[in-house]
């Protein structure tokens, strides 16, 4: 495959509220990541993920596909119809941006390690 999804994320109005159906639900272990997010410990199969507490916006599902460049990815995005809907952001975990494909399906992009 070539860049593989890496890690997914449920945010939404009510992020304390998400965790715990989702701890809940599937016993999720989710450490506090700050900002009412958390970030599932360890997956002991699968890929990581978080739940939390959407930033200035609509709650949407989405996952993470791992890219050596961000910035050319969304280049690249837009170029085949998709459109950016957060540009760019290093944060001091990770570097990722997201973007809407051609029917408005919320997906992200993050650096790879």
């Amino acid at each position: 495959m070539g860049n593989p999804v890496t890690w997914f994320e449920v945010v939404g109005k009510d992020g304390a509220g998400l965790q715990k159906f989702y701890s809940d639900a599937f016993g999720w272990e989710l450490e506090d990541a700050g900002m009412g997010y958390g970030m599932m410990t360890e997956p002991e199969k699968g890929i990581g993920g978080g739940v939390g507490q959407a930033q200035g916006g609509d709650g949407h599902v989405t996952f993470y596909v791992e890219v050596d460049d961000p910035q050319a990815a969304l280049d690249r995005i837009e170029s085949l119809g998709g459109k950016t809907v957060m540009p760019v952001t290093e944060m001091e975990m990770v570097t990722f941006a997201l973007f809407a494909d051609p029917e408005g399906h919320v997906v992200g992009i993050a650096k790879g390690q």
